[in-house]
């Protein structure tokens, strides 16, 4: 490879053997679904993946050769057969049954799971066949089981591209999914039941495209490098399950069916998020670098149904950043984290462009603030809170509670730092984030990063983190986090003599060039996640300064947001509470979907009153063709414009009964 050549990698591996006798969508007994995101991601030819990553199919397996001069860092699963995960299955569709066949050599046992009511257990062979010929295809794993009000989901992975390897094991993202209903006993149910199964078939509609999924068969990838490296050996010889960090694992709602049937095997740990990598040569060295973007999933949602922190301190859009840099036989890692201003807060649509921030319950701040820093203080030890929101308007008010509620736990552990984002930088001048660094650096320098040799030993130790917010967590946050992962690399590479005391990152073009794509390809994952669109700003991330096109692309998102929080996320916030357990329906079989309270709330549709108002103008206009010669046209044309501007300000003054509401949400007033 040439000097400071450098590939980004979210690749295919085209080494998958196709599923058999794929079933096709929205039938009564399977949905599926196959998705692909970023599709301007580049894309590596398989001779290319397999030398860069060492992935390469072996008789229909995966395997990822260790990369030559790294530690092997363990938190894997390498015991016996018996507590390896089933890296492939066979999925037979039979008229009263699902069974799942073992075709990876670690098990005998097939497991079958009945399409009645859900229930599962392992069986020695296939049952007898019928006089139809069962449907099959090779799935990839069972992320988890979704019990309903009558019947239960199964989610499984119909797709999978392995991505990378983190430490040594391949990852792979979830690029198809497929709901499995065991709900056959929905003809004896009542109309009034059915009608309520058909309301959350909606929901998994949703929770069929949601993305950013990705997994191991062999690591923990919930954990970052540092803290994978202090676990005792005892921890490590547990399931992946079991060593997984609650707040990262995505699944751990659907996974609790299978961990009451004790089928370890099929326990596979998933988290939402992102895995970039870039593999590069820096002078004479080769340089491999990874981002890995973890959401936390206690309050996890949309972009404006999701805001600040709820009653126990968990924090909107949290998402763990870890960093890590492979050369010359070391391996550092630095771990950085982002989230909503930690009280209760919202922003409720209601159709304006910027809707009014509403302090909740203000007298609480500083006790939820409190929780969120100590739980933080616990994972991460020192804590820098960055605040990036304005100083004036709505924004202020939010700064100054923010600054007023952490101002009692203010210490040399936890401090927190106001940098007016938008006053000092504008739209353009981003390179003035420098003056957010000098005030920090000291920070950074004091708490290092995690660092060790080629004999696994540890050289530096990671003591301290940053915590940086803007409104969304989302377009100022991933430039100012990528500012300080640049910051934190170059001192990593400095320290193992890749670079000169004195040089930087910013000499070496190719790699400098794709390591801003990196980040750019990391913020965009996490905003399309949180917001629907691209993050904004991302031209300065991937090309270090403010483009034309990059300020279209921002106009373009700006108003594609507008659209997506007004008219969808409200479905898409209730199929993430109906997946993480924020609402459960197996409670009772009687118990009804949250309905809209009154006539309005129950028929308000933004759809009816646009096309009332375009209808209203339409008459308008044919009444004023006709009003010169005809008083009565000109009087009509009057009536219809006063409807018009009569439904234009009644859908104004109703704008959040008029939105995409969720209807499991209610508001913390």
């Amino acid at each position: 490879m040439a000097s400071g050549a450098a590939l980004v990698t979210g690749f295919v591996l085209p080494a998958r053997p196709p599923p058999a006798n794929h079933v096709h969508s929205r039938t009564r007994g399977c949905r599926s679904l196959r998705f692909h995101h970023n599709r301007a991601r580049t894309y590596l030819p398989c001779s290319d993946t397999r030398r860069l990553f060492g992935c390469a199919p072996d008789r229909g397996h995966l395997k990822v050769a260790r990369a030559e001069g790294y530690p092997a860092m363990d938190g894997t699963n390498d015991g016996s057969p018996s507590s390896k995960l089933h890296t492939r299955l066979r999925l037979w569709e039979f008229p009263d049954c699902y069974i799942f066949e073992p075709i990876d050599g670690l098990a005998d046992l097939f497991l079958s799971v009945s399409r009645a009511n859900g229930t599962m257990n392992l069986v020695e062979a296939l049952p007898p066949r019928g006089s139809s010929t069962p449907k099959v295809q090779t799935v990839y794993g069972v992320i988890g089981v979704l019990k309903l009000a009558v019947g239960s989901y199964f989610l499984v992975i119909t797709d999978r591209d392995c991505v990378g390897s983190y430490l040594g094991h391949a990852i792979f993202k979830v690029t198809g999914l497929k709901v499995l209903p065991c709900n056959n006993a929905l003809t004896t149910t009542s109309a009034e039941q059915k009608k309520m199964e058909s309301e959350f078939s909606e929901l998994l509609d949703a929770a069929e495209r949601t993305i950013g999924l990705h997994f191991s068969y062999d690591i923990n990838l919930t954990l970052s490098a540092q803290r994978l490296h202090d676990l005792g050996d005892e921890y490590k010889s547990l399931p992946l399950w079991r060593q997984a960090e609650p707040r990262f694992l995505w699944n751990s709602y659907l996974l609790e069916p299978l961990i009451e049937n004790k089928l370890d095997q099929y326990l596979l740990p998933v988290i939402q998020g992102s895995f970039q990598n870039i593999h590069a040569e820096v002078g004479s060295e080769k340089v491999n670098v990874t981002l890995i973007a973890r959401r936390c999933t206690r309050r996890i949602g949309t972009r404006m149904w999701r805001r600040g922190a709820d009653a126990e301190g968990y924090a909107a859009n949290f998402v763990e950043t870890e960093q890590i840099m492979q050369s010359k036989g070391f391996t550092a890692s630095y771990v950085q984290v982002r989230g909503s201003m930690p009280f209760l807060w919202e922003q409720i649509v209601d159709l304006t462009y910027k809707p009014s921030f509403d302090i909740v319950r203000q007298e609480e701040a500083p006790r939820v603030l409190e929780r969120h820093f100590h739980d933080l203080q616990k994972k991460y030890g020192a804590v820098l809170a960055v605040d990036l929101v304005n100083t004036g308007g709505g924004e202020g008010r939010l700064r100054e509670r923010y600054a007023k509620s952490i101002e009692p736990i203010l210490s040399e552990d936890v401090r927190y730092v106001h940098f007016d984002f938008h006053r000092v930088c504008g739209h353009i001048h981003f390179e003035r984030l420098s003056q957010l660094y000098e005030q920090i650096k000291d920070y950074l320098k004091q708490h290092r990063y995690f660092l060790i040799n080629d004999k696994g030993e540890k050289i530096e130790e990671q003591t301290g983190t940053v915590r940086t917010n803007c409104i969304d967590c989302l377009d100022r946050t991933n430039v100012t986090q990528s500012m300080i992962g640049g910051k934190i690399l170059e001192s990593q590479l400095q320290r193992i003599e890749v670079l000169g005391v004195d040089d930087t990152i910013s000499n070496h073009p190719a790699f400098d060039t794709n390591y801003k794509v990196l980040w750019a390809n990391h913020g965009d994952a996490i905003s399309i996640q949180y917001s629907g669109t691209p993050a904004l700003k991302g031209d300065f991330v991937r090309y270090g300064k403010r483009t034309t096109q990059g300020i279209v692309n921002d106009l373009r998102n700006a108003l594609a947001r507008y659209y997506l929080n007004n008219f969808v996320d409200g479905t898409k916030q209730d199929a993430m509470d109906l997946l993480q357990g924020h609402y459960m329906t197996s409670v009772s079989r009687d118990m009804a979907v949250p309905r809209k309270g009154g006539l309005l709330e129950n028929y308000a549709s933004f759809r009816l009153a646009f096309a009332l108002v375009m209808g209203a103008l339409m008459f308008m206009m044919m009444s004023l063709r006709h009003a010169r010669n005809d008083v009565r046209h000109l009087l009509l044309s009057l009536l219809w414009a006063g409807l018009c501007i009569g439904i234009t300000h009644f859908v104004k003054a109703n704008g959040r009964t008029f939105t995409n509401r969720p209807r499991f949400h209610q508001s913390r007033h």
